[in-house]
């Protein structure tokens, strides 16, 4: 569980525990609703203390259900954001680069949910066809839909149920392999950035861009504005606004990748803080591995 901002969590922190094995553990709806109540998260316990439960666990068909439409509520705010775009006109010159060498290129995109970006970079072409995109979550549920959906659009990407940097799960070919997130670094507490960087560097990948919540005033605002106008689930409104109070500004994340990658080139696109624009609230950091 991951725990930040004063040890506040977001609800969906707690609602998919899985063991060292990747199989998923029960929800002991009291416990959950103790964590919150704990770091004085009283809303949020009011939230989890009205799901459906069965001999005090959280029904795992309403978890799923409701996963499944967050999740698609984070695709409209990517879809708004025009993130798939903006993640393509970034990741296009990494690809050309590797372009000079023999065999494919792998964009693999590291807890992908519904796999918008991977389903958005295969529908439009806009890496070339000779790069092979995949998406890697560890939520068994949101890799089938993303399955069904690349299916149902006739998409070429595919989409894996595990943890990116286990030994044969994604990064078959690290040299010709970029990996991507977007959204996910938040929910790692500093002290384990360096550790996801340092996997990164372990499996040798050619690049890297992590898209996440530039913390600030206005994103904080922006994060809470939007939520509320445009959300329809508690929880997504709930655990958006924490999403962006928790935040790691550029410094933290430059120190861990620059200490868990020193092989990488590092740096944090970031956009202007004193006039924001909205599709800037989501800002990469990038790493491309030194010759």
């Amino acid at each position: 569980m991951a725990v930040v901002d004063g040890g506040r969590v977001e609800i969906t922190d707690l609602l998919w525990p899985v063991d060292a094995g990747g199989r998923r553990l029960p929800v002991p709806q009291r416990t959950a609703v103790a964590s919150l109540l704990a770091n004085g998260q009283r809303r949020a316990g009011r939230i989890v203390s009205a799901m459906p439960a069965a001999d005090g666990v959280l029904d795992s068909a309403y978890v799923d259900a409701l996963g499944l439409r967050v999740h698609r509520e984070l695709q409209r705010l990517g879809e708004e954001l025009q993130f798939g775009r903006r993640a393509a006109a970034l990741l296009k010159p990494l690809a050309d680069r590797l372009r000079t060498g023999p065999g494919p290129i792998r964009v693999v995109d590291v807890g992908c949910g519904l796999g918008y970006v991977p389903r958005w970079l295969a529908s439009t072409s806009a890496l070339g066809p000779d790069v092979h995109i995949v998406g890697v979550d560890r939520n068994p549920v949101l890799i089938a839909e993303a399955t069904r959906l690349s299916r149902a659009e006739g998409l070429a990407c595919r989409f894996v149920h595990g943890d990116a940097f286990a030994p044969d799960v994604a990064v078959e070919d690290g040299a010709r392999t970029i990996v991507i997130s977007s959204g996910l670094l938040h929910h790692l507490p500093a002290a384990e950035l360096a550790g996801f960087f340092a996997a990164q560097d372990r499996l040798g990948v050619a690049a890297f861009a992590h898209w996440d919540i530039a913390p600030c005033f206005w994103s904080t605002l922006g994060a809470w504005v939007f939520h509320r106008a445009r959300m329809r689930e508690a929880v997504s409104r709930h655990d958006g606004v924490l999403s962006a109070r928790r935040a790691h500004p550029a410094e933290t994340l430059l120190a861990a990748a620059e200490r868990g990658a020193p092989r990488y080139r590092v740096r944090v696109d970031e956009g202007s803080r004193w006039h924001p624009r909205a599709i800037d609230v989501l800002r990469p950091i990038v790493g491309e591995r030194r010759p």
